[in-house]
């Protein structure tokens, strides 16, 4: 009975949440266990780590509470609980976890979660004054070819809501190598900085500590040395650049897609570098299980540390790009002109750089200062393009692929999760994206009501701000409509 309570828990869960923060959070968890106490129930989940535990409780713990107590009858309580460790293997060095028992307290911003995990991690310096045998550091000079760009540090990383968790993991790792978050994998969407943030590990820690072994590479470089060493026969090679590092960062894995040798090379290398408690840290387009033609032990091993992801920056997050990066070029970005660029520039920093670069070019060839008329010249070919219309059957015909289900669903009467959230969405864009009345978009929405239409857009809205997983597909979708 409990665990068919568990499994019907879940199948409605599935249908409630996203399909991407489903399979990432509550699908891996195992069935809970669940004890009689009064006139109730205490449902005991086992995370496998702080983190997880955390953000589980912070974000869905109350949603799985009531969901379970719906369906059983009577109230229950979720309670989580660290799992048990289990003993590394010889050569493998134990990875420090916390231990307790958490009970599921009112959610808290999960960045506080991890301002707490750094103020009780070890800072640079401490790590750095350990005893040589409690760190992999070796006493030979660091890598000359670590392939690093010195200007990506954490000093140069505009930091927000949108990369606060991947930036405060990123900042423990530096100052904790091969202690917790092993391995980081970071995910998301081109032009997010995630290139910047992998570099600014790799600058910390040799600022830190000079003879670290550091490597930075794309994921292409690995193939083509793996390529080349079975060409010429001389695999001893590659595990003597690859084993033996202390922290290896490495970009867009997903390229690893379809090639078996590669993936092979990359599984020893990681086991390797793991059992020594060197680190690991790498990024990809999307989160571990949606990686396509790669081998499943792999996804495993790269899902099982930390997975975090960087979402599009939000509007005010990218004013302060954009007056960063001008101060960086000895210009000056009135604020006002900055938001103009960032109300108009959405999809990412790389796309926000190059806007900036034609302001600031625009300025100097015209010799006239930065205001908004200026920059409205000097952008009218992106504004023009991001003020086409959209039409609403787009829109529609959009996100129906996105969540994958019938367009038809989106003039229909049925009203399942799985199809009235996507239809919320796309009245939410159709509002935001077209110049469509609330009654027009309610009637090419199969005839509903205004009165629907502003509650979806409220509703979607209201979440954009608060669910990160759902402000990025929003920015997805936004920006596939705009071309």
């Amino acid at each position: 009975m409990s665990l068919d309570l568990w499994h019907r828990s879940c199948e409605r869960l599935a249908t409630e949440l996203p399909e991407q923060q489903f399979s990432t959070w509550i699908r891996p968890l195992p069935p809970a266990d669940f004890t009689d106490v009064g006139d109730g129930t205490v449902a005991l989940v086992r995370v496998p780590n702080r983190f997880k535990l955390d953000w589980i409780r912070s974000q869905y713990g109350s949603r799985i509470e009531s969901v379970l107590t719906e369906l059983a009858g009577k109230p229950v309580r979720l309670e989580l609980a660290l799992a048990p460790r289990e003993m590394p293997a010889p050569g493998h060095a134990q990875v420090p976890s916390g231990s307790g028992f958490i009970t599921n307290h009112p959610p808290q911003r999960i960045g506080a979660v991890f301002e707490q995990a750094l103020a009780n991690a070890p800072t640079h310096q401490a790590a750095a004054s350990a005893p040589a045998q409690a760190r992999p550091m070796h006493a030979a000079p660091a890598m000359n070819s670590h392939r690093l760009n010195p200007a990506l540090t954490f000093d140069t990383l505009v930091a927000g809501r949108a990369n606060q968790m991947a930036r405060t993991a990123a900042l423990h790792v530096a100052g904790a190598p091969g202690a917790m978050y092993n391995p980081l994998f970071v995910y998301g969407g081109v032009g997010l900085g995630k290139t910047h943030l992998v570099h600014a590990v790799g600058n910390q820690l040799l600022k830190d500590r000079p003879d670290a072994r550091v490597l930075y590479l794309h994921a292409e470089q690995f193939i083509s040395d793996v390529v080349k060493n079975y060409q010429r026969k001389t695999f001893d090679e590659l595990k003597a650049k690859y084993h033996s590092l202390d922290l290896l960062l490495i970009d867009d894995v997903q390229f690893f897609a379809g090639k078996e040798r590669t993936q092979e090379e990359f599984f020893n290398a990681f086991e390797a570098l793991l059992s020594r408690r060197a680190h690991i840290i790498m990024t990809s387009d999307t989160y571990p299980k949606g990686l396509a033609d790669i081998d499943e032990r792999l996804t495993s091993r790269f899902d099982s540390g930390l997975t975090v992801a960087i979402e599009p920056p939000e509007l005010e997050m990218r004013v302060a790009i954009l007056i960063r990066k001008a101060e960086a070029e000895q210009a000056q970005m009135p604020e006002e002109v900055a938001f103009f660029i960032a109300k108009n520039v959405r999809a990412n920093v790389r796309e926000l750089e190059g806007a900036l670069r034609k302001v600031l070019a625009y300025s100097r060839f015209s010799q006239k200062e930065i205001n908004i008329a200026l920059a409205r010249e000097a952008l009218k070919d992106l504004l023009s393009i991001q003020n086409r219309q959209i039409s609403v059957e787009n829109i529609q015909k959009t996100v129906a692929d996105f969540y994958k289900i019938k367009v038809a669903d989106m003039y229909s009467k049925k009203r399942p999760a799985s199809i009235a959230r996507p239809r919320q969405i796309a009245m939410y864009l159709a509002k935001e994206l077209t110049q469509k009345s609330l009654p027009e978009i309610g009637e090419l929405f199969g005839g509903r009501d205004h009165t629907t239409v502003l509650h979806a857009v409220r509703k979607i809205g209201g979440e954009r701000q608060k669910n990160t997983e759902l402000n990025q597909q929003l920015h997805v979708l936004e920006q596939t409509l705009k071309g």
